[in-house]
């Protein structure tokens, strides 16, 4: 666990790295929790993506509410525990301003390059639920320092057309089949054509909203691997892993 200084304070964070650090440094990930936050599932996406190459920066983005987990947690979040659980973090994630997310960017990019085990160059942001809307701001925000980024079950739409036209990262959106209609991912995917921005987005066939995280009722292994199968293939086109 690491502490990374904000404008509004310091921000817990977990970071996973290759095993052999002597072979680095290796490229740079910054991966965005959905909205229950760091917890087992998190460490576990981060360490399986350091296994491939990359060092992974996981932030608290809710860290002026409290340390992540912001609110206790069940080992499983199943439908009983998910209603009251909501009740209590919705408020929290509703307050977190686009403004906040572009100076809360600023200070996780530059805590993450500014690691000895992360290689130059630019760097890659991936994120679950809201947090892959936060990793779709964080991309557009900085286009001369992010290459890649990926959002799984992710809200993007709700970044806005303007935002999303400015998009100039290479991007892969997998959506669960919940959360759009086959027109609105159309329509979604009209908005980057015409922006010409370089990008996959797809509905992952039988998944709905959360199917990446293994601790909660949602999860779908099959998703899961998809993801990966998208993932890996994306950052290794833009950001040149080492062996």
């Amino acid at each position: 666990m690491l502490q990374i200084p904000n404008p509004d304070g310091l921000a817990d964070a977990f970071a996973a790295f290759p095993e052999d650090n002597d072979n680095g440094p290796y490229p740079g990930v910054l991966m965005y929790p959905d909205g229950f936050g760091i917890r087992p599932v998190l460490r576990d996406l981060a360490g399986e993506l350091a296994a491939h190459g990359y060092c992974v920066l996981v932030p608290n983005f809710l860290y002026r509410h409290g340390p992540s987990p912001v609110v206790d947690l069940p080992e499983h979040i199943g439908e009983a525990a998910r209603p009251a659980i909501m009740e209590r973090l919705m408020p929290l994630i509703m307050a977190h301003t686009a403004e906040q997310t572009l100076s809360d960017s600023a200070a996780y990019l530059d805590f993450l390059t500014a690691r000895p085990e992360v290689a130059d160059g630019p760097v890659a942001v991936t994120g679950y639920c809201i947090g892959g809307l936060l990793a779709t701001r964080t991309a557009v925000a900085h286009p001369g320092r992010v290459a890649a980024l990926a959002a799984f079950h992710a809200p993007v739409g709700a970044a806005g057309p303007d935002t999303l036209q400015r998009l100039t990262a290479r991007a892969h959106f997998g959506h669960a089949e919940s959360d759009l209609t086959p027109e609105t991912l159309g329509e979604l995917n009209q908005i980057l054509d015409d922006a010409g921005v370089d990008h996959t987005s797809e509905i992952y066939p039988g998944t709905v909203h959360g199917f990446t995280m293994s601790d909660t009722d949602a999860f779908d292994s099959e998703g899961l691997h998809r993801h990966w199968d998208r993932l890996l293939p994306l950052l290794a086109g833009t950001l040149t892993p080492k062996d």
